[in-house]
């Protein structure tokens, strides 16, 4: 009986899709971007492999992807943010390196004592 229970399980879960075939890729991410001490918002469109800056922050997007339509909304990107100061002579220190999430933003977020960015969505 419990053999049969096993093979049925087995079963629904290998006729289940494989979830990471719907990921769309998109060219770049949409960031919303804080200085908390100024309490300034920006929204910021980084293209993939493109570095751009804020405050002295560098935002490097390696990667985003989104669900489609008919999935539940999500959107991720694999993340490099360095932190290139204010004095050129010292060099840049990396301060986030990793997936950021639009429906989680406190997963994995960026702990800066100065600036905090969140993923708002992936962009075709």
């Amino acid at each position: 009986m419990a053999k049969r229970f096993l093979f049925a399980i087995c079963g629904i879960i290998m006729a289940m899709p494989v979830a990471a075939d719907s990921w769309l890729e998109a060219s770049s991410a949409s960031l919303q971007a804080l200085d908390k001490i100024t309490a300034r918002i920006s929204s910021l469109t980084v293209p993939l492999d493109n570095p751009e800056r804020f405050g002295t922050l560098e935002i490097l997007v390696h990667r985003c992807a989104y669900r489609p339509p008919e999935e539940p909304p999500e959107n991720a990107a694999f993340l490099t943010i360095r932190d290139v100061g204010h004095d050129p002579t010292l060099p840049p220190q990396i301060v986030f390196n990793g997936w950021v999430f639009s429906s989680s933003p406190a997963v994995s977020a960026l702990e800066h004592p100065v600036y905090d960015l969140s993923l708002l969505s992936c962009i075709r």
